[in-house]
């Protein structure tokens, strides 16, 4: 039976949010004597609310975790699934002795390798292989260990051209790929990676994933993986925890946490008035007003079928011009899989369709006609933004929860490994 190798009891950290401090001289010297003196707790982090980043709280302090146990077995890779601000990178910090618990405890069996942040541990003025040795020699490594595995962190960084060069010079994405390498190859127990992969390319993404495996089912190693990817979690992991306002929501299978997380989101993502979307992101000088998708009788529908035409219809409004520069603006449609893969894009630009501030001045709703979409059955989300250059004036974090259905003309076996376009075509003998 597989060891132990993280126990994590009644962990919960608490944050005050604005200025630090009690507020007052005889709150600071109350809290001195409570927790130094008579060594209790501290009696103003009793005053808390839960981390809903969506909601204005009441209260000053908030609990970015709160009460979190859990356990790590050896060879465990756990996919840590959350919204933004659920407290993942928070508990990953806490594992990584980069800030320390408000209460609880954390044991640790083991070395510890941690990918929190682009040149987390890197110092700007060495050059990669100086930074290499560091973080080697902070890992408890010394010097023999870490030239045996030198070549093996330069050739899977790809940064040998630049290896004697200071990394201030080098792109977030260079950093990315040598602190993987320095954390994967100098053989922790335990190694920690945060969403900061996101910012590799794909090649290095599934390099990177790769090893991640490789240490993990050869090697015998724990990995414990923050990413908003569902597919890289359904790729990489074997368990996965949820985490939700600071507290665990579920733990399982890394597929039937995948579920509870997808599932758990509905309620956000199927609203889709945009007035009431709490998760719309861009500058604001342009905003949806209605979004509305209608089908070939002119229904209004919130499902879609196979091969079928339609039209969205998207109401719209200049908020601020003094925003918007001379670039023309675009209106997408985004289409994803579940887990977030994308499946499509389809651009104004596409069609060469760009629209001026005095265009959208003249007019206050924009349609989009799909003559067919072939897309096979599925649940997908659908996502909307208007951008003008490489600025967003209005999108959705989350995107709109969307169901693909079977068209009743044709009889077809749809399988997961099939994907998701259905190509137009045909078949004959010659």
């Amino acid at each position: 039976m597989s060891k132990t190798i993280i126990k994590i009891e009644n962990l919960s950290k608490q944050y005050r949010l604005g200025t630090i401090g009690t507020g007052t001289i005889a709150h600071d010297l109350n809290r001195w004597w409570q927790t130094k003196i008579l060594q209790k707790q501290d009696p103003y982090l009793k005053v808390g609310e839960t981390n809903d980043r969506s909601s204005k709280g009441l209260s000053e302090y908030v609990w970015a975790l709160q009460n979190i146990n859990m356990e790590v077995k050896e060879g465990d890779v756990v996919g840590i699934i959350g919204k933004n601000g659920a407290g993942k990178s928070t508990l990953l910090k806490i594992l990584s002795r980069v800030t320390a618990p408000t209460t609880g405890s954390v044991k640790i069996n083991g070395r510890l390798a941690s990918l929190l942040e682009v040149g987390t541990g890197f110092h700007p003025e060495l050059t990669g292989r100086e930074n290499i040795f560091l973080n080697g020699a902070i890992l408890g490594m010394n010097k023999a260990e870490i030239r045996r595995k030198l070549d093996e962190i330069i050739d899977f960084s790809g940064c040998e051209r630049y290896i004697d060069t200071p990394t201030k010079r080098y792109s977030s994405g260079m950093n990315v790929r040598l602190g993987f390498a320095v954390a994967a190859f100098l053989e922790p127990e335990i190694l920690i990676v945060d969403e900061v992969l996101a910012v590799g390319d794909a090649e290095f993404q599934k390099k990177a994933i790769g090893k991640m495996q490789d240490v993990s089912a050869n090697d015998g190693r724990t990995v414990l993986f923050v990413s908003h990817n569902m597919a890289s979690i359904e790729q990489l992991c074997t368990k996965g925890v949820v985490l939700e306002n600071g507290s665990i929501s579920f733990r399982g299978n890394q597929l039937e946490s995948i579920e509870y997380y997808l599932g758990n989101t509905a309620e956000i993502v199927n609203e889709w008035n945009p007035h009431k979307r709490t998760d719309r992101h861009g500058n604001g000088a342009v905003q949806f007003k209605n979004i509305q998708i209608f089908n070939k009788k002119q229904e209004k529908v919130n499902k879609l079928i196979s091969d079928e035409p339609y039209e969205f219809l998207f109401d719209f409004e200049v908020i601020d011009k003094t925003r918007l520069d001379l670039n023309k603006m675009l209106f997408s449609i985004n289409l994803a899989n579940i887990k977030g893969e994308k499946v499509f894009n389809y651009c104004s630009s596409l069609n060469d369709q760009t629209y001026s501030l005095s265009e959208l001045n003249n007019s206050k709703t924009i349609n989009c006609k799909i003559n067919k979409l072939q897309i096979l059955p599925g649940e997908y989300i659908i996502n909307f933004s208007i951008t003008q250059g490489f600025s967003y004036m209005d999108g959705f974090t989350e995107g709109f929860r969307i169901d693909v259905l079977q068209n009743p003309e044709r009889r077809l076996l749809v399988r997961p490994e099939d994907g998701h376009i259905r190509i137009s075509g045909n078949w004959e003998l010659q």
